[in-house]
């Protein structure tokens, strides 16, 4: 049975870090907003702005320095089972062949592999690899590596997928192909996603919100809602409408940049 998507709340969250220095560097301040059940979202701003540390964070991987991070009515305290993630590069293990590298999450949970195996395979064939479930990463393309990633982090059947720049790595053509094949595997799963990219066309493409930040310290400068119907087709990209849309994001970065800098004169 398919877990249910959870949602996302950010409550007045921060983080700092300590420099070698011994300073402290405000990443994020006080960043407020949520994630509904089955939504996809991205997370869109500069280097250095804090969207891999919100993602860290909602993964357990990091806690907040203030506020708290709360998915599905439970406080984010640590690294939970039922989360999914994929990393801009694919990390998948070279001795392992392609139904092993997805079955693994299953078996670093200690989960009875043969409980997921069907899922696995199945998997396999919507990420467009069927075929190839006993080849190793050495005879995949990057793209292929990538669409591995992506079965594994779906094959516990997480209730929410945390993605970090995964297809940043790959080149334009294969980006735009991987962003029409996971907009295709979500609307089959409808699980919650929390998107980190740069790509202002790219969180445009694949989203219902976008989430766009400032440079560092990072807070929310506006959520932009995306409305265009879905499924979207690559013919999307070359219309005046995906154009404005593309063209509103980046004013939002214009004004923040110039608001920051006036901050800071």
């Amino acid at each position: 049975m398919t877990q249910a998507s959870e949602g996302i709340s950010f409550v007045d969250v921060g983080r700092t870090f300590l420099t070698r220095e011994g300073t402290k560097l405000t990443a994020l301040e006080t960043v407020r907003f949520d994630v509904h059940p089955g939504e996809f979202v991205s997370l869109l701003g500069p280097s250095g702005c804090g969207k891999t540390t919100l993602l860290r964070m909602v993964a357990g991987l990091l806690s907040p320095s203030w506020g708290k991070i709360v998915v599905g009515g439970s406080e984010v305290t640590g690294p939970r089972p039922d989360f999914g993630v994929v990393f801009q590069q694919p990390l998948l293990l070279p001795w392992l062949s392609v139904l092993k590298n997805v079955l693994l999450p299953v078996d670093v949970q200690g989960r009875q592999l043969s409980g997921y195996a069907d899922r696995a395979h199945a998997l396999i064939e919507m990420v467009g690899l069927k075929g190839f479930e006993n080849r190793y990463p050495f005879e995949l393309s990057g793209g292929m590596q990538q669409r591995v990633a992506l079965a594994r982090g779906l094959v516990h059947d997480p209730k929410l997928l945390l993605m970090d720049e995964p297809f940043a790595a790959l080149d334009a053509m294969t980006r735009e192909n991987m962003n029409i094949e996971l907009q295709r595997i979500w609307a089959a799963n409808r699980k919650t996603v929390l998107f980190v990219t740069h790509g202002i066309p790219e969180s445009v493409f694949l989203s219902d919100r976008v989430v766009v930040m400032s440079a560092r310290p990072g807070r929310i400068a506006r959520i932009v809602d995306i409305p265009f119907a879905r499924p979207r087709k690559p013919e999307l990209f070359a219309t005046p409408g995906f154009a404005e849309v593309v063209a509103q994001i980046r004013s939002v970065f214009d004004e923040a940049h110039q608001a920051r800098t006036t901050e800071l004169a």
